[in-house]
C-alpha cells in the first residue's frame, strides 16, 4: 500500500515537471521568434544605401561624394517605389512621381514637320580654276623689263608684263617682212599685167600669200597683238625688244621671273587669278553626302567677318571619297566681286537641303552611347522604354528620325541620361562598365 502511494507521488511529479518544462520551452520559443521576425520587417523596411548616378556601382552606407566623378551621392532604397511587376523587358524603367520631378523628367511628341535639313562642313577657299593662267614665254629671250614686280599686284587684261630680247622674236618679224615684200610684189605684178594674169604669175602670188599667212600666225602664238603685226606692217622695221602682254585680268598670285632672267620656251613668268569669283572646297561626311546635290544653296561664315554670311551654290561633287578622312570633296562657287574671300581661308559651310514631312523629335531626347543611337519612349505613365532610332540632319534643335519610332509616340526631351542611369540601378544583371570603381563598404 504504502509502495503504491510512493510510486503515484513520483508519476504525478514528473508529469508536472514534464508539463512546466514544455510550457517554459514554448515561451522561449516565442520570444525568439518574435525578434527574429520583427528584424527581418526592419531589415525589407530600413534596407538603405547611397549610390552615385553616374555610376551605380558605387554604394555606402552613408552620404558623401563619388570617388569617381565627385558627384553627390543619392539615397536608394531596396525596395523600389513603383511597381516593378508591371515593368517587363530589360530596356523599361519605372520612375515614381518623385524620382520623375528629381530627374527633371520632361516629356514631348515625335511628330511629323517641313523642316530644313542643314547639311555642315568646313573648307577652304580656292580659286576658280576658270580665271586662273600662267603667263608663260612663248619663244626664248631675255627679259630687258617687267611691268609686274611684286606678288598680289593687280593687272588687266592687255596690260603689259615684259619687254624681251630675243634672237628668235626678231627673226621671226624678219621673216613677216620678207614674206610680206614678195606678197606684194606678187600683187603688183599681178595686177600690172595686161589681160588675164599667166599661171606662173598666178602660182606665185597664191604661194606668197601661203608664206605671209603663215609668218602672220606664227607671230600670233607667239603672242604678238594685232597692233604690234600693225606696226610692223607699217613702219617696216623691227623692234629689237617685244612687249608681252597679258592675256587675263585679275591679280598676280605668283611671280616667277627677275629682270635679266634669260627664260626659255614654256617657261612661267607670272600666275594671274581673276578673284571677282572664288571657289570653296568643302569636306561633306560620308553619311551626309546623300543629301547634297548640284545647284544646292551653301552658306558660309568666315572668323574675318564673323557678322556676315555669303551665298553660293553646288556646283561640283567629287566622285571619289578620301579614304583617310572619310569624307568627300564638294565643290560650291562664290561671287567675290569686292575680294573680301581670299584663297586658304578657312570657313563653315551650310548646305539647306528642303525637306518636307519629316518625322522630328527635340535633339535634346537623341542619346548617342557611340555604338548605339537611343530615344527614352514613355511607353505609359512613368515608365520609359529604350529604343533604337536612326537619325537624319539636325537644324533649330530639332532631329530628323528616320526609323525606330512613330508618329505621335511621347518621348523625354530631358532628364534622358539620369533614365539611363536609373536603369543600370534597376536592371543589376546588365554588365557594369565601372564595375571596378565600387566603393567600400563604410567608406
Amino acid at each position: 500500500m504504502k509502495r503504491n502511494l510512493i510510486i503515484g507521488i513520483v508519476a504525478v511529479s514528473v508529469a508536472i515537471a514534464t508539463w512546466l518544462y514544455m510550457e517554459q520551452s514554448g515561451q522561449q520559443s516565442q520570444s525568439n521568434e518574435a525578434p527574429a521576425e520583427e528584424h527581418q520587417h526592419g531589415n525589407e523596411q530600413a534596407e538603405e544605401y547611397y549610390t552615385c548616378p553616374m555610376h551605380p556601382s558605387v554604394r555606402s552606407s552613408k552620404p558623401g561624394a563619388c570617388p569617381v566623378c565627385g558627384m553627390s551621392l543619392v539615397k536608394k532604397t531596396a525596395q523600389n517605389d513603383a511597381d516593378m511587376n508591371d515593368v517587363s523587358g530589360l530596356e523599361k524603367v519605372s520612375l515614381s512621381p518623385a524620382q520623375r520631378v528629381m530627374a527633371n523628367v520632361s516629356v514631348a511628341k515625335a511628330q511629323r514637320k517641313s523642316v530644313s535639313q542643314d547639311v555642315h562642313a568646313v573648307g577652304v577657299i580656292s580659286y576658280a580654276e576658270p580665271g586662273y593662267r600662267h603667263i608663260s614665254m612663248r619663244f626664248p629671250g631675255r627679259l630687258e623689263k617687267l611691268y609686274l614686280s611684286y606678288t598680289g599686284q593687280t593687272v588687266r587684261k592687255g596690260d603689259p608684263v615684259a619687254d624681251v630680247y630675243s634672237p628668235e622674236a626678231i627673226s621671226a618679224q624678219q621673216e613677216y617682212l620678207l614674206s610680206l615684200d614678195s606678197y606684194e610684189q606678187a600683187r603688183l605684178s599681178t595686177e600690172s599685167s595686161d589681160g588675164q594674169p599667166t599661171q606662173s604669175e598666178q602660182a606665185f602670188a597664191a604661194a606668197t600669200s601661203q608664206m605671209l599667212g603663215q609668218s602672220t600666225q606664227k607671230l600670233l602664238q607667239w603672242g604678238f597683238t594685232e597692233n604690234q603685226i600693225s606696226k610692223l606692217k607699217e613702219t617696216h622695221t623691227v623692234d629689237p625688244l617685244v612687249t608681252i602682254y597679258s592675256q587675263i585680268g585679275g591679280t598676280v598670285v605668283k611671280k616667277s621671273v627677275d629682270a635679266q632672267h634669260y627664260a626659255a620656251t614654256g617657261e612661267d613668268m607670272f600666275d594671274v587669278a581673276d578673284l571677282s569669283t572664288v571657289w570653296i572646297l568643302l569636306d561633306v561626311y560620308e553619311k551626309d553626302i546623300r543629301f547634297v546635290s548640284r545647284g544646292q544653296s551653301a552658306q558660309i561664315a568666315t572668323e574675318a567677318y564673323p557678322n556676315e554670311r555669303f551665298k553660293g551654290s553646288v556646283l561640283f561633287i567629287d566622285p571619289v571619297l578620301n579614304p583617310e578622312t572619310r569624307t568627300i570633296r564638294v565643290r560650291t562657287e562664290f561671287s567675290n566681286p569686292q575680294g573680301r574671300l581670299k584663297p586658304n581661308m578657312f570657313v563653315n559651310a551650310t548646305i539647306a537641303i528642303p525637306r518636307s514631312n519629316a518625322l522630328v523629335v527635340p535633339s535634346s531626347a537623341v542619346l548617342s552611347t557611340g555604338r548605339r543611337t537611343v530615344v527614352w519612349v514613355e511607353v505609359k505613365e512613368n515608365t520609359f522604354q529604350a529604343r533604337d532610332v536612326v537619325v537624319g540632319s539636325t537644324s533649330e534643335g530639332l532631329t530628323v528620325v528616320l526609323g525606330g519610332i512613330e508618329e505621335g509616340e511621347t518621348v523625354a526631351e530631358s532628364g534622358g541620361f539620369l533614365i539611363d542611369s536609373e536603369s543600370a540601378l534597376q536592371q543589376p544583371a546588365t554588365a557594369d562598365p565601372h564595375a571596378g570603381h565600387a566603393m567600400k563598404e563604410g567608406q
